[in-house]
Parts: structure tokens; sequence; C-alpha cells
């Protein structure tokens, strides 16, 4: 377990070792079908203002977590998509699942009801992770793009909230 860190909101200044994170991420091949992390700018329109989380250790971030709309439709309002990538050097040691657990906790306080992850189907580390959160499989997504030439499959994951009364 790594020992000493905390969890806050990210703020525009831990820009870029979170994008060095998610870079490290897509260099795996099984984080996500993006090839490349956006700059500032367009990563921040494309996430939800709050909750956006960062694990860090005083100034170094040691992985981070953030949601995005799932559609711009007002029904879908409570509906999220989770983004959680962990440091290369901080991976298996907790700071995963207690990141994903304050995500949860603060989702549900700003109204969220149902958070998704659509997870690539060889990413192991990533479905349990989810899993030991409250999350569970409810569907398999084939060939849904690709990634270097090759196609991949996505499990989608969903959590519900217990705060509004449904499971």
């Amino acid at each position: 377990m790594v020992a000493g860190f905390q969890i806050e909101e990210m703020r525009p200044e831990h820009w870029e070792q979170v994008r060095a994170i998610y870079l490290e991420g897509i260099q795996t091949g099984n984080a996500t079908l993006e090839a490349d992390a956006p700059e500032w700018e367009a990563w921040n329109a494309g996430h939800v203002p709050s909750p956006r989380l960062v694990a860090c250790r005083e100034e170094t971030i040691l992985g981070w977590a953030a949601l995005s709309p799932v559609s711009g439709r007002c029904v879908y309002g409570g509906v999220a998509e989770v983004s959680i990538y962990i440091g290369e050097a901080y991976r298996g040691q907790g700071v995963g699942l207690t990141l994903l657990q304050h995500l949860v906790r603060d989702s549900e306080a700003a109204g969220f009801w149902t958070l998704q992850a659509g997870i690539l189907k060889e990413n192991l580390a990533s479905r349990q992770l989810h899993a030991k959160s409250g999350f569970r499989e409810v569907g398999y997504r084939e060939r849904l793009g690709k990634l270097n030439g090759a196609w991949r499959d996505v499990v989608l994951m969903e959590r519900r909230s217990s705060l509004i009364g449904i499971e």
C-alpha cells in the first residue's frame, strides 16, 4: 500500500502531471482507445466540473479520476462516464481503490445516480478495481473501436447509487 497520500480536487495546475499519467495509461495499450492525451482546454471541456479528483503526496500526483457526461439530454443528467488513471509506479497499491471510492461518494453528493465505465476487455485490473467499488458488468461491446489497427472489445460496467433507492 502507498502510505501518506491524500485525495483532493483536481486543479488546472495539476494538468501537466495528470496528462503524463494519462499518457502512461495510453502507452499500455489497454487503458483507452485514445491514441493521445488532449490539451487542457479540450479535456476540461469534456469533463464535468466536479468531482475531479487527484491522489497526491505533497506535490506529486499519483493518480486521477474524473467524470464525463454521457449525453447532453437532461434525462441523463445524473449519468456519467468514469475515467480513472494511476501512475505506473503506484498501480496495485490501493491508490485506485481510494480514488474511485472518493469519486463514487462525491458523485452521489453531486446528484449522479449512475456511473458507467467502458473498459477494454483485456484490462482486468481496471475491471477488478471497479467491481471492488460496487460496479457490475452489464454488457459487452464487440469491436467497438480500433486501436493501432486492431479492433478492440469493451466491457461496460455500471454502478447505481443506493442513495436514491435504485440498485
